[in-house]
Formats: C-alpha cells, structure tokens, sequence
C-alpha cells in the first residue's frame, strides 16, 4: 500500500508571505511552523507533500518555501482558482473571495491518488498527531468512504491572550463523529470555568477534555469525487452570494448525515499551537523549545 500525503492549505500565504505568521520563525534555528509539519509528516510515515497555493505567487512560493524539503520528501503543488468550477457553473463577475477550504481541497483532486491528510499551513498540530494521522491512513483502501478527523482536548487547544473559537466534536459508542457544534471566544474564566458562546449567542460551558476539531483531516481519494456533487449543490444556492464559502466541516457533516460516509475521531495527546494573537508568538517559542528540551524534536531539523 502506497504511503500517504500530507495536502496542506496554503493558498491564503499570499506573495509577501515572508512577514506573514505562517513564515514567521518559531524554532532556535529560525524554523517556520512549516519546517515542523514537514518534518512530522516524514517521520510519521507521509510520502508525498502537496501544497495548494495561488497561482499568482507559484514560483515566489516554490523558490521560498517548497525548495527547502524537496530534497526531503517528494512536492507537488495545487493551485486553487476562482474559476475552477464544476461543469455548468461560471465565475460571477463579482467574486473576489476564495470558495472555501472545501474548494481549496478540491484544487488537488489530479495531483493525489492515494489516501491523504489535510492541515492548515500555519498550524503546529504535534507528532503525535501526524503520526495517529498516517497510522489511519497506511490502512485506507483508496475506495474508502470511512474517512476520519484529528481531534484534540481542547485545554491543549487555548490561548492565554484571548478567546478562541472552536468545533466541539461528538462521537458514538463506536467513535464515529456525530456532530460538530461551533462555539466562539472560549476562554478560561475566573474559578477556572471554560466557556464560550454558542451560535445563538448563548453562552456555552465546555469541558477542557472535550475533543475539538482544529481541521486535521483525513480522507482516502473517494473524497474527490464524493464532494464534487456537495460542491455542486453549494453553488447552485451559493453561487451569487459573493462572500459564500465551502468549508471541509459542512461537507463531512453532509455526508455523515446522508449516510454517505462515516468519520471516526482520532484523539490525540499532542498539543496545538497557533499565533491568533500577536501575544501568542512568544508562547508558541516557548513551547517548541520545550519539546526540544524533552528530545521531542531536535534541535535543528537539517
């Protein structure tokens, strides 16, 4: 069985992404939380990288970034287009904005043929992680519609500098998701009671070891042309609202709901970083260091 791919979304970097967050040094040597995916990625069994960019910063971004882990792993690019719409739809004049991370996946539908992991380009998401990631994967048939997502405890998921919004996962007695419930700026209050608001604007206690989705995502190649119908349904309701979006989580739930596929949540130990705030930089240092110091990571990663 062929090794899988990491597919990571990286159309939003954009062509000066060299001040941006996601090229932002984080490690001693002056790592991109991208080194680290990477790296994690290799040592967990990945084969293949692909990233989904613009076509307008294509050869910025291979000659920046992609060219550093050529000699490591193999790369492939997907560059996702406004106007890389199913048959029968046309751009409308006024779109400007991206489809949606759904769409950003679609973007790599003729470069990956095997099972394959989908993550965030500015998201730390851990060994662990990456590794229960490719553990699922190396045993899903290519047909499969049995797909999975990453899920993490949410006190590994926080901020200290401010609240965070977050997808609260449910699963069934056999660990497949339920449901994903979305509730915004959740932080530590006094007492050390976590809460948030729900979409209601109701205010929504949660528990720190509740499992919560941080877009790690796992499908096989069937997922290609499942979502080409949902995409399709998207847009014939969607197509003239110019701030629509398609996200990969209303596309799951879509599919749990119809019985057309399941998902299974893979808890994992490892702790998500993420610079939300710009107070969250000398946190997310901080924390890699400490991994290092633990031997968790080398301290270079050449």
């Amino acid at each position: 069985m062929s090794k899988p791919t990491l597919l990571v979304l990286a159309a939003g970097m954009g062509s000066r992404y060299g001040g941006l967050k996601q090229m932002d040094p984080m490690g001693p040597n002056g790592e991109t939380i991208l080194d680290y995916s990477v790296f994690d990625a290799i040592r967990a069994g990945f084969g293949k990288v692909v990233f989904v960019i613009r076509e307008d910063f294509a050869e910025a971004f291979k000659e920046g970034v992609g060219a550093r882990f050529s000699d490591r792993i193999e790369i492939d690019y997907a560059f996702q287009k406004l106007d890389d719409l199913p048959e029968g739809f046309s751009l409308p004049a006024d779109r400007e904005k991206p489809w949606g991370t759904a769409h950003a996946v679609r973007a790599a539908r003729e470069v990956i043929n095997e099972p394959f992991a989908v993550v965030n380009a500015d998201d730390f998401y851990g060994a662990n992680a990456y590794q229960t990631a490719a553990d699922f994967l190396k045993t899903l048939p290519n047909d499969s519609t049995n797909y999975a997502i990453v899920g993490y405890y949410l006190v590994n998921t926080l901020s200290d500098h401010g609240g965070v919004n977050r997808g609260i996962c449910t699963a069934n007695e056999d660990g497949l998701l339920t449901n994903v419930e979305e509730v915004i700026d959740i932080s530590r209050k006094e007492g050390g009671v976590i809460s948030g608001t729900d979409l209601s604007d109701q205010a929504r206690e949660v528990n720190e070891q509740d499992i919560v989705s941080m877009n790690f995502w796992c499908f096989s190649p069937a997922y290609f042309e499942q979502t080409e119908k949902h995409f399709a349904d998207f847009l014939a309701e969607h197509l003239n609202t110019p701030k629509s979006e398609c996200y990969i989580p209303t596309v799951v739930d879509d599919f749990v709901a119809k019985q057309e596929a399941t998902c299974k949540v893979l808890p994992t130990s490892s702790n998500w970083f993420g610079v939300t705030y710009p107070d969250d930089k000398p946190m997310v240092v901080e924390a890699i260091a400490g991994l290092i110091t633990k031997e968790e990571y080398p301290s270079s990663l050449t």
